[in-house]
């Protein structure tokens, strides 16, 4: 992000690199966002803000801030805040999902795909899971099929699945969907409502800290679909101050009845980092992001490298380099070694200086 601070009168991509150098400074050659992602300095700020508060007994409502965080989510993925729980992690709503489900119900997902959305499914022994390929999985959708669960994108290499074939598939043969979108929220545009349950951890591209995560639920709030709040708490109810003791006699009238108690620290930084990526904007965060990720891709075959398959994706990955990880560590580029492969993510604090960094090093 070299130049010239822009003048009055600057494009969209001036004002968006502006943005970024005011919120990011990395130290190293940062490529690990699959793995997590930068905090911006606002969202540093607020949560030390907040935790100097609380220290000194004058906490701040975090709880306004976990009903910001919310609303943004919800504008991000297109859908009303009233359908949209909080909570921390992935595998706790795709257990919740997976206990809506019959006995004998048939769950299809893609093979190998990240544990935290597929494991909750397998350990109702009960269901019967059947993985394929990331390939095949909308034609393998059946009359069978109560439910299919798939990420957008896969974690390990960052194929992107074709989810319109999957939503097609899944509506034809009366199946429902859990998409985790984990990978691919705040850089490849969504939309929720083509899926019945969307669930995603915020610490990777949304620029989250940990222990912020989301699942949008149908505007039926799940009902039709058997789908139970079993883990709620006082936090849950219609009037949370007065759902303190005994049993919570009404629940909230939105998918807060779906929530987790929440880690208010981390909301708090969280309304800061969607923010964000609001002002970014989702579109220009995905081009610029997939330009990285294909000059990289271009680079490889430079090299004589062919990465595996995944057009139009920001994460590259490339079989038989893992190795090379710590090599890269010390020389101060950050990726991931995944099932083998050299894992690298494109983000919004990246540059082509990035990129080439990351080549002349492979390059030795």
């Amino acid at each position: 992000m070299d130049g010239e601070v822009p003048g009055p009168h600057s494009g969209p991509m001036e004002s968006f690199e502006n943005l970024v150098r005011t919120e990011f400074a990395p130290k190293t050659t940062y490529l690990n966002t699959a793995g997590t992602g930068l905090l911006p300095a606002r969202t540093l700020v607020a949560m030390r803000d907040a935790a100097a508060s609380a220290a000194a007994g004058l906490p701040s409502d975090m709880f306004a801030d976990v009903e910001a965080s919310r609303s943004a989510y919800a504008r991000l993925m297109g859908v009303p805040a009233t359908r949209v729980a909080t909570g921390a992690s992935v595998a706790t709503f795709s257990g919740l999902v997976a206990s809506s489900l019959p006995a004998g119900a048939e769950v299809l997902t893609a093979e190998a795909d990240f544990s935290s959305l597929v494991n909750p499914l397998h350990l109702r022994d009960d269901l019967k899971v059947r993985g394929v390929p990331l390939e095949r999985i909308a034609e393998s959708v059946g009359p069978d099929t109560a439910l299919v669960a798939v990420s957008s994108v896969q974690s390990a290499d960052g194929r992107i699945a074709d989810l319109a074939a999957v939503r097609e598939a899944a509506r034809t043969h009366g199946a429902r969907t859990l998409i985790d979108v984990s990978q691919s929220n705040g850089w490849l545009p969504s939309a929720a409502d083509d899926f019945d349950f969307v669930v995603a951890v915020a610490y990777k591209w949304v620029l989250c800290p940990r222990g912020v995560a989301f699942l949008v639920v149908p505007e039926d709030l799940g009902e039709s679909a058997g789908l139970t709040p079993l883990f709620a708490g006082w936090a849950s109810g219609e009037r949370p101050w007065d759902s303190c003791y005994g049993r919570v006699e009404e629940l909230a009238h939105s998918a807060r009845r779906f929530d987790e108690s929440p880690a208010l620290f981390s909301y708090t930084g969280a309304r800061h980092s969607l923010a964000l990526i609001e002002e970014l904007g989702v579109e220009a965060v995905h081009a610029h992001d997939t330009a990285l990720a294909d000059r990289f891709r271009a680079g490889l075959a430079s090299l004589g490298h062919e990465p595996v398959p995944a057009p139009g994706s920001a994460i590259v990955s490339v079989p038989g380099l893992g190795h090379r990880q710590e090599e890269l560590s010390r020389a101060g580029v950050q990726v991931s070694d995944r099932a083998g492969n050299l894992r690298a993510a494109f983000h919004v604090y990246n540059t082509a200086a990035d990129v080439d960094r990351l080549l002349d090093v492979l390059a030795g």
